[in-house]
């Protein structure tokens, strides 16, 4: 099973950094890391080269113009443009537990799709995060809250079964899923632009697909980098998308990853 790391990212290079460290100390390492880019500037790109040449898997940077947020957009471009079966999804502005990957994969199974927990790091931490740069978060760490999704403790995961209906606790920032059930349901919606419900739409076309969602608390853990509330002023629109995808109980959208394979 080719396994692919898929990392969003738009102009936080800060963060992005962590995010590369903690990759680095995986037990156990995807064959390939993809970074979608929405869009960032050239000190983004300067700091992702000065990581390829010190990683051992490699790094596929896929980048397109700044025209507001376009998320779901660079995300079918970016797994348009690999042949991994298996991807595992986060965001830029996250630090992952060191067992994030393996958990992931441990358990995979087909006509699933997985979702992980998302534990909160402080405001008022961030100073000494971004001066240290020390991506090893335990359960007694300071600067963190809902500390209970810190636990990892995989053998209890064992005991969540995989669910026809949408979970309010999926996040795009901890997810994975085959990349065939990703194609058979044309990827993320592109009519949904600016921030919201991008990736709950995507995981309800899945479900109508027939992939049932699994969550796996107390693996795959990431650490979410608190930052300002973006701009939600698609919200509205979006939500109005996903409805549709539940009353019409959609499989795949118009607007998707097929124009890009």
């Amino acid at each position: 099973m080719k396994t692919a790391l898929l990392v969003s990212t738009y102009n936080w290079k800060e963060a992005l950094e962590l995010f590369l460290l903690s990759v680095q100390q995986q037990v156990e390492l995807p064959d390939e890391l993809i970074i979608a880019d929405d869009g960032s500037k050239e000190d983004t790109r300067k700091l992702i080269d000065s990581f390829k040449t010190r990683f051992p898997i490699p790094i596929i940077h896929i980048w397109h113009e700044d025209k507001g947020f376009r998320r779901s957009e660079i995300l079918n471009k970016s797994i348009a443009q690999t042949n991994a079966h298996y991807i595992i999804q986060t965001d830029g502005d996250c630090i992952l537990h060191p067992s994030f990957i393996k958990d992931h994969k441990h358990f995979a199974e087909r006509g699933c799709y997985l979702y992980g927990s998302r534990v909160s790091v402080k405001k008022e931490f961030l100073p000494e995060l971004f001066s240290v740069k020390d991506v090893t978060i335990g359960f007694f760490s300071n600067g963190i809250k809902k500390r209970t999704r810190n636990l990892h403790l995989p053998f209890l995961s064992s005991f969540y079964r995989a669910k026809s209906v949408l979970s309010k606790k999926l996040r795009g920032c901890n997810l994975s899923f085959w990349r065939e059930d990703f194609i058979a349901v044309n990827g993320y919606n592109e009519d949904m632009t600016g921030w919201g419900r991008e990736d709950s739409e995507l995981a309800i076309r899945m479900l109508n697909y027939g992939t049932k969602g699994k969550r796996i608390r107390y693996a795959a853990i990431v650490y979410h980098i608190w930052h300002k509330t973006v701009s939600k002023s698609g919200l509205n629109k979006n939500e109005v998308i996903q409805q549709e995808a539940i009353d019409k109980k959609l499989l795949r959208c118009k607007n998707g990853i097929d124009k890009y394979l």
